[in-house]
């Protein structure tokens, strides 16, 4: 943990490219979340960075890392509930991770859209893993000025891949020492949501391609018939209120396409489930309600089986 100093350090030099308006700032919202998380009694998933991302952005700076300085606490639907839920789905994720790598023998993984995720350094890797971490260059430049402030070092041999998800990604992760012929384990965290119905497809497509046998992937999407028929749920309300973000003009409001069925068909194994699903596992986590906006969103999970 870094000191006063060296977070103040951090607020006044960082490169804030890339997180500070659009997309972007969900990446501090997540990361807010993931901060208050960590300091719950009863915490499902632990990272002790996330609150310097948060402290570090002009944009973000003044928000809670602590349930505690939410005057309502976990009855405000954004810094309660929906918090709440990214806790639930770094858990969920972070256990697919490491599940698929020690049971499935995989060494190398990938996470698409990484974001401000900080998994390489508070994880407990197997021996001999290599992670990639693909995104836009400004969001991991803005990671590496803050993670090196706070001297962090990660825990497996990580390699950044600086690029647009909308450009050759393919091409500059095998630049970077990807091997398509090694078993991956791939990663496609809070990103679909964000792209249009053609980009999902593609991007599916490309994990396919790349997918030696032994691979696993698991991704979230939102099957919402209409995404604006949540647009007064409180989730949707209090992010726009509290924070001026608002989601649903973030979004992609395309047709989703059927991207568990398309793996399916070329031969992976799927399952999709419910947020409430690993709610009811953990005993913690957002439930349904009325005009949830979280109705519609879905934790896949894929696996391309060995012959």
């Amino acid at each position: 943990m870094a000191d006063t100093a060296q977070r103040d350090t951090a607020r006044r030099d960082t490169d804030v490219e890339g997180v500070e308006g659009g997309v972007g700032v969900t990446a501090l919202l997540v990361a807010a979340a993931r901060a208050i998380e960590t300091h719950r009694a009863d915490s499902l998933a632990q990272d002790v960075y996330a609150e310097h991302f948060v402290r570090a952005a002009p944009a973000s700076a003044g928000w809670p890392v602590r349930l505690r300085q939410v005057p309502d606490g976990d009855a405000n639907p954004l810094w309660g509930r929906f918090a709440r839920y990214f806790g639930l789905r770094t858990r969920v994720l972070d256990d697919f991770l490491l599940d698929s790598l020690h049971v499935g023998g995989a060494r190398q993984v990938v996470l698409l859209g990484a974001g401000l995720d900080t998994r390489a350094f508070r994880l407990d890797w197997p021996p001999g893993c290599v992670l990639y971490e693909v995104d836009r260059d400004g969001v991991l430049a803005f990671k590496h000025e803050v993670l090196g402030a706070v001297s962090a070092v990660p825990r497996t041999t990580r390699v950044p891949v600086p690029t647009d998800l909308r450009d050759d990604w393919a091409g500059a992760l095998t630049d970077a020492g990807f091997d398509p012929a090694a078993p991956t384990v791939w990663l496609v965290e809070g990103l679909l949501f964000y792209l249009p119905s053609a980009a999902e497809t593609y991007l599916i497509g490309a994990v396919d391609r790349l997918s030696a046998p032994g691979s696993a992937l698991a991704y979230e999407v939102k099957l919402d018939k209409d995404l604006l028929e949540h647009r007064d749920s409180p989730l949707y309300t209090s992010t726009h209120h509290q924070l001026g973000i608002d989601l649903l003009d973030l979004f992609s409001r395309e047709p989703r396409p059927d991207s568990a069925a398309a793996l399916g068909d070329r031969g992976w194994t799927t399952s999709v489930h419910t947020p409430f699903d690993f709610t009811r596992r953990h005993g913690r986590g957002p439930l349904p309600e009325q005009n949830d906006a979280l109705g519609g969103n879905r934790w896949v999970f894929a696996a391309r089986p060995r012959p």
